[in-house]
Parts: structure tokens; sequence; C-alpha cells
């Protein structure tokens, strides 16, 4: 730590502060902290979860009592109240802790609750941003991206700083927000050097976001215990250095919970290629929920089902004897195949008109993106009955 000015001489420029204590701000600090924090839970009986090493759990029984932890926002969560309460005065003891009651804000997220599930949304977080923006008196649209049409890179540059930070906004809000996920990761592209033309999308984004700022994604109680993948690419699908486009969702129970819209590290050869490296993708996901749920000692049905609308990389998968088509995605191949021959992963084939993850590849059309938005589980409380 360098020596504030006016405590140092010209026979001291040498000299440094010996750093005893983390203080708040500094880069090492979150890391400090989150070291004591684990320690103290751990002494306290809790497990750090491998999978997410921000979860925290303690099993006991059958009963279960989750927490977890973002920088210093905690959620508590279980069904063993005396556990609970033991834990907030365990951590009251060693932290100076404000207990907030049930969650009903966390991180810019509003939390509702009923008897049939709970819903997710960040109206305020939306309302908040369109002030900013000036545009709380806009004109709603209908999509967040325009089905088909060719953003050219032209136009005058724009203020990167605006741009960046807006953006960034955006990558937030698409925590709960799926139905923006492909719009935002087209305007993320081009953080570098913006442009009017990408400019003017972000703002179309925000347009959508007028019309819609109640919708957020709902979690329901269902009779289904099973995990589902539905995985797509959209091929070539970037006219700028054609790379496909990767999406992909997870259901958990019949609910929404991951969801990515990515271009591709390397151009596709074909349809089939670009679909094969989106199916890896998802089963790496699916993989990730079936590690995580384990963990806490929840049961997955097997096989979890993933859902691709290509049969040509449906039969890659199956057949090893494709092996002259296949060789420049020889590991995905194999790493596909070993999940399906293993009983983890199941393939299935569904209509292009079904496969709720082409919502993640591409702008479509309204009627065709509210269908898909319908089948994400996202609802608006805010809407007149």
């Amino acid at each position: 730590m360098t020596i504030p000015s006016g405590f140092n001489n010209s026979n001291e420029e040498s000299r440094v502060c010996k750093l005893r204590k983390s203080l708040y701000g500094l880069k090492q600090s979150p890391r400090a902290w989150f070291d004591r924090f684990a320690k103290v839970l751990k002494t306290q009986g809790y497990q750090q979860g491998q999978s997410d090493h921000t979860m925290f759990y303690h099993l006991s029984r059958g009963v279960k009592t989750i927490l977890i932890v973002y920088v210093d926002d905690i959620i508590l969560t279980g069904d063993n109240i005396g556990e609970m309460e033991r834990l907030k005065k365990c951590l009251a003891t060693e932290f100076e802790v404000k207990d907030l009651g049930q969650m009903r804000y966390f991180l810019g997220m509003e939390i509702a609750r009923s008897k049939k599930g709970i819903s997710v949304s960040q109206r305020k977080y939306i309302l908040d941003l369109l002030a900013e923006t000036g545009m709380l008196g806009c004109k709603p649209s209908d999509t967040p991206i325009e089905a088909g049409k060719v953003i050219k890179d032209t136009g005058k540059p724009v203020e990167m700083d605006k741009y960046q930070r807006l953006v960034g906004k955006l990558i937030y809000l698409s925590h709960t927000r799926p139905d923006i996920a492909f719009a935002v990761s087209v305007v993320s592209q081009h953080m570098q050097a913006p442009k009017e033309i990408r400019l003017e999308a972000v703002y179309k984004i925000l347009r959508y976001l007028k019309g819609t700022s109640g919708r957020g994604l709902f979690f329901g109680k269902n009779k289904s215990k099973g995990v589902e993948i539905f995985t797509y690419a959209d091929w070539a699908g970037s006219t700028e250095d054609r790379r496909s486009t990767t999406g992909y969702c997870t259901f958990v129970w019949g609910n929404t919970t991951t969801w990515r819209s990515k271009k591709q590290n390397v151009v596709a050869r074909s349809s089939a290629e670009a679909e094969f490296r989106a199916v890896a993708q998802g089963i790496c996901e699916g993989l990730w929920i079936k590690k995580l749920l384990g963990e806490l000692k929840v049961e997955v049905e097997l096989p979890i089902k993933l859902y691709c609308d290509n049969k040509a990389a449906i039969n890659i998968s199956l057949n090893p004897v494709q092996h002259d088509r296949t060789k420049h995605i020889e590991v995905d191949r194999h790493f596909i195949k070993e999940k399906v021959d293993n009983g983890i992963i199941c393939m299935t084939y569904t209509p292009t008109k079904e496969q709720t993850a082409d919502v993640f590849t591409k702008g479509l059309p309204r009627q065709a993106f509210h269908d898909f938005i319908s089948k994400l589980n996202m609802i608006n409380i805010y809407s007149s009955t």
C-alpha cells in the first residue's frame, strides 16, 4: 500500500505501508471476507457446494438448510426453522447482520409469493433504467429485436462509456429475463467500438422493456420431477463472420432454470455440426444441474431428456461409424455418446416449431416470439386481470 502524500519525503520514496488488515474497497477484500465467512459456516457443520461455491448447505435426517451468499448479501432457506434460527444467532455473534425477514427484494430482483408458486421479476430495476435513459414515455415495442433484419456495422461512433453502461445493465437484467437474452447477446458483441446502429438496437430493447416491465419468471409446483434441456443453433446466422449462435434452456421440475445465447467460437461447416456443438453445451449444463441437485440429496429422474430438432446431429451421437464426417468435432462426439451410452442423457427429436431454445438464437416474428416466451413460464403479475 503506497504511503499517502504528505507522510513521505525524498529519503523514503521506496518505503510502503504494510497492510495488516483488509480494507473495504480493495481488490482482495471480497476474497478475504468470503474466506472468513466460509470458515465460520464450516465450523457450524455446513458444507460448501462444489458445483456452486457460493452455496452452503446442512443436511440432517432428511431436512435441509441452504445458504447462498453474494458478497455480503445472504439468502437463507430450508425446511428446518430451528436450524435457521440457530444459524442466524451464530452469524450475529460473528458479524454485524440484519435480518430483513421474508425475502421480497434481493439485488434488484423482486420476489412475490402465492399458493401457486414464486414469481421473480425486476420491474423497479427496469423503470429506473428507463427513467435514467429518458425513455419512460417511449412507444413500446412488441419484440426486443427485429426478425430477419441484418444489422450492418455502419454509422457514426457513439460514446463508448455510455454504451457499455447501458449494455452492462441489460446483461444484469437478463438474469430474470430470458426473453431478451439473444438481443442482449447481439449488442454486447460490439462493446469496444459501438456505432449508432448498435445504440439503436439497445433502444429497441428498452422500448420492448417499456411494455413488459412487470414480466418475470414464475416457479410453480409441478408433479414432474425431471430435468429437460432444449438446444438449438442458428447455422451461420452472423452475417459478419458466419458463425453460428448456440441457444439452450433447461427446465427443472417444469420451471425455467438456466438459459444461454452465445455465438460459437468457430465457423461450423454444416447445420448438423452447429447443432452438435449446441447439444454438447446443453449436456454440460444438464450435468451441472444434476451435480448441484445431487449435493442437496435431490433425486433426478434419469435419463435427462434433451430435445434437438436436427436428426443428423442425433444420428451422429448414436452412430460411432460416421467418423469421416466428424473428425473435426471428435471430442464433442465422444463426450455426447458417452453420456448417451451411460443412460444419463436421452436425445429426443422435437419439431422446430416446438423448439423453445429457438428464441435464444435469432430474432423471431411477433407471434412465434410470444409463443416461445409463454413456454418459458414468464408471467406479468402487474398486468390487469
